[in-house]
């Protein structure tokens, strides 16, 4: 059974080789020399910072029972870190807006840095500040970059289009395989060289320190709105006034909230539900694959984005999958019966399971830049960060629920809820298309109508 991993991984890869290395004219677009230079300043950067988060994902855990932490204790640290992003994003979002893009940025990469430092404390009290710290950080790692590249995307006057190339290669890159290079390099640190679990957070602060120094030698600011009369309320006010009044945002954000909801509880369920019955399972080596398989999800959607295929369309198709793959586990616990080997190797079902969840992961390599893409068209430039911290409310809050009830329900009953989830999320997408529909005919006979009117004398 062993060598159905090894299958499973070099099928993956030569399906993204082949994927990358026979694009057609039609996957590719013709760009300028200087969008290039600025795109590949960006992705560096991204890949910089995604390593700096990469790094810590595999021993986290580990490092804290490490510490003589129970469970319980260490789920509460977990629920601190998103806790803290709830409650701090959404102000860390509008002092982006507000003080500069480029500060954030900055701001993510001191805040990351300083949670990397706390790890080599015992403490428990020193160990939940830098949870809280890290909370903070991936919010702002998951706002203020992207609002820094569409903002100053559009100052260059660089075609929209190009955007969703920039967007595509730094998933593909910081998604994918800088996901992967960061597990084998921590795993290189920690276990192979000896240096223990705290090596891989020293390395990420490096990575995050170098990805600092050329933003602060190389980016330019750009804020959502500087208007010295608008303090930290007024664009909250604004920010809750632009999803109230305009349902593109809105169903924009349910549907982000509910996928990446599902995303984060699948992070937390693929390991116990791969082996219920202690079934010995490489857990690195499957982490590998399911970041091969988001790396052929990003490369199949810079394609669709290269042709112009709409992404309200498709991405129904994406989520509805998703919603099959999520509900595998359900399917299988009532129709493959269990192991009552424990300790074995990874059951038939497993395999099942395994295969549908990289299919979701390829799912979630397709999700990223399509919904960077969807973002940079419907929500406004002078709250871009407030908003979408808004958005990472209800998903935080989601996340936090299912840490502290992880032990309460059936792994079956936590997938079909994420599957339901994605339905749903399906469902709004659909929703989206047709509103967007609405909105471009209404403002396209709007235009016929003042074309045609007779200047007033």
């Amino acid at each position: 059974m062993e060598m159905f991993y090894y299958l499973v991984f070099g099928g993956l890869a030569a399906v993204v080789a082949g994927l990358e290395l026979g694009k057609s004219a039609k996957d590719k677009v013709a760009t300028s020399t200087a969008f290039n230079s600025f795109k590949n300043n960006y992705v560096l950067v991204y890949s910089l910072m995604m390593s700096g988060d990469w790094l810590q994902g595999p021993y986290v855990y580990y490092l804290y029972s490490q510490y003589g932490f129970d469970k319980g204790d260490i789920g509460r640290l977990f629920i601190a870190g998103f806790g803290s992003s709830m409650l701090f994003g959404t102000i860390v979002g509008s002092l982006a807006d507000k003080q500069g893009r480029k500060r954030a940025c900055i701001t993510y990469c001191i805040s990351y840095i300083l949670s990397c430092i706390t790890k080599h404390s015992p403490e428990y009290k020193i160990l939940m500040i830098g949870r809280i710290l890290g909370g903070i950080a991936t919010s702002l790692l998951f706002s203020a970059f992207e609002s820094w590249l569409v903002a100053e995307h559009n100052k260059r006057a660089f075609d929209p289009q190009w955007l969703s190339i920039t967007f595509s290669k730094a998933i593909f890159l910081g998604n994918g395989l800088v996901a992967i290079v960061s597990g084998l390099f921590a795993n290189l640190l920690a276990d192979n060289l000896g240096f223990g679990p705290v090596a891989p957070f020293d390395a990420a602060a490096c990575f995050l320190a170098i990805g600092m120094a050329i933003i602060m030698s190389s980016w330019s600011e750009n804020y959502g709105d500087p208007s010295e009369s608008k303090d930290l309320m007024s664009q909250f006010k604004v920010a809750a006034k632009a999803i109230a009044s305009d349902e593109k945002i809105a169903l924009l954000g349910a549907i982000q909230s509910l996928f990446e909801g599902s995303m984060y509880t699948f992070v937390f369920l693929w390991t116990p539900a791969l082996s219920p019955n202690e079934e010995d399972i490489p857990h690195g080596f499957i982490f590998a694959t399911f970041m091969l398989s988001s790396m052929l999800g990003s490369s199949i959607a810079a394609r669709l984005l290269a042709r112009k295929l709409k992404v309200e369309g498709y991405m129904q198709i994406v989520f509805t999958i998703s919603a099959f793959t999520l509900f595998l586990p359900v399917v299988t616990n009532f129709l493959v019966p269990l192991s009552s080997v424990k300790g074995g190797s990874i059951s038939f079902g497993g395999t099942l399971q395994l295969l549908g969840f990289c299919t979701f992961e390829a799912c979630v390599g397709i999700f990223w830049p399509s919904i960077m893409k969807m973002r940079s068209q419907y929500i406004p430039e002078e709250a871009r960060s407030t908003i979408m911290n808004f958005f990472r409310i209800p998903l935080n809050l989601f996340v936090c629920v299912v840490l502290y009830n992880v032990n309460a329900f059936p792994i079956t009953v936590m997938f079909g809820m994420c599957s339901i989830f994605l339905l749903m999320a399906a469902v709004l997408q659909r929703r989206l298309m047709v509103v967007s529909d609405l909105h471009k005919l209404s403002t396209k006979a709007q235009e016929m109508v003042d074309e045609d009117e007779p200047l007033n004398p």
